[in-house]
């Protein structure tokens, strides 16, 4: 039996489970992909790296001001863009981020939740393998004295709805059904080194485009690039990822996106040498909690974290992941957690 499980390798996800770790408790995450992160996410292909989530930070509060100066020590971090704001990148990719949040943790990945029930005093965790030949030997139940979800408000909501016969868990599903979100597509592109004009930008965001919201020139991130490709990311605007939501195949999609970008940037935007597109069903919270988490307030110990919490983007969901670590230290035995000294913690490991 583990004390608490943690459904989700996100950032909120991740803080939450150091806080706890390094109070003592016995702590498993149960993620649903391969690898950490959520939506700061990259993938490896020809050859190369393309951060297709979350493409950089850029800090604000001292949180996050304190978290990327250590990154920034550990090579892991550097300047992108400094033009009106600091943007920084991971030279590594995105993930790198979670893999040094991940430190110490134990992670069960490629384990999806399917259904969770309350007996004696503890949770019972129903988990599907999404690749069974990688996790033959794990077992299908995982049993703890409590629960986090560090998911999107309306996976979570799948899990937790079959419960709704317990008045307390009805009523945070009331608040989860609140929460809504925006779509992403995001489109991963080669080029050849030898293509012209370059460009003389790293980022462009755009406004009120129907289309666009981002175009990023990724491999200006990378210190040692492989290969002969240049890579650029572009973002849709969620009215444009709405109307393909639901399409098994995304590749119009894809090359639609490069077109209205070769439009606007650099002609040759519209033929790649490859694409991969990706479907971000829950982007950008669009109608958020003001509270950092939600809670069932009970001897059911049981609490729902995330960017979707009292903000937005990774800051919010680092503050969301150390509000519901309070919040489940406190419904369980009320130890001592380390609050923002964690990252300090993890620096040593």
């Amino acid at each position: 039996m583990y004390d608490i499980a943690i459904i989700g390798a996100g950032m909120a996800g991740l803080v939450c489970a150091q806080q706890l770790h390094q109070a003592g408790y016995n702590v498993l995450i149960l993620e649903k992909s391969r690898g950490l992160g959520g939506r700061i996410a990259t993938r490896r292909l020809h050859d190369t790296l393309a951060d297709h989530g979350t493409c950089y930070l850029k800090p604000k509060g001292e949180l996050m001001q304190q978290f990327v100066q250590l990154l920034c020590d550990r090579h892991i971090l550097q300047v992108w863009t400094e033009n009106s704001e600091f943007r920084y990148v991971a030279p590594a990719g995105m993930n790198a981020i979670a893999k040094f949040l991940g430190q110490g943790l134990e992670v069960w990945r490629s384990q999806r939740v399917e259904a969770i029930a309350y007996h004696n005093s503890h949770w019972q965790l129903s988990l599907e393998s999404a690749r069974p030949e990688a996790t033959a030997n794990r077992p299908s139940e995982v049993i703890a004295k409590a629960v986090v979800f560090a998911i999107p408000a309306p996976q979570a909501l799948a899990i937790l709805e079959p419960l709704t016969e317990l008045s307390t868990v009805s009523t945070l599903c009331d608040r989860l059904r609140s929460v809504e979100f925006n779509p992403c597509l995001s489109v991963m592109a080669g080029y050849s080194s030898q293509l012209e004009p370059q460009p003389d930008w790293q980022a462009v965001s755009f406004v009120d485009n129907p289309v666009l919201a981002w175009v990023g020139w990724d491999s200006s991130k990378r210190v040692e690039k492989t290969g002969n490709s240049e890579v650029f990311v572009v973002q849709s605007s969620a009215d444009f990822a709405r109307r393909y939501l639901e399409t098994s195949d995304l590749q119009a999609a894809g090359y639609e996106l490069l077109a209205k970008a070769s439009e606007c940037l650099l002609p040759w935007l519209a033929k790649p040498e490859w694409i991969q597109v990706h479907r971000w069903r829950y982007a950008f919270p669009s109608r958020p909690l003001v509270q950092s988490y939600l809670s069932t307030e009970t001897n059911l110990p049981l609490v729902c974290c995330g960017d979707w919490c009292g903000g937005n983007f990774v800051e919010g969901a680092m503050h969301s992941g150390i509000a519901a670590a309070t919040e489940i230290n406190r419904q369980i035995e009320g130890r001592a957690l380390p609050g923002s000294n964690f990252l300090q913690a993890i620096a040593l490991e």
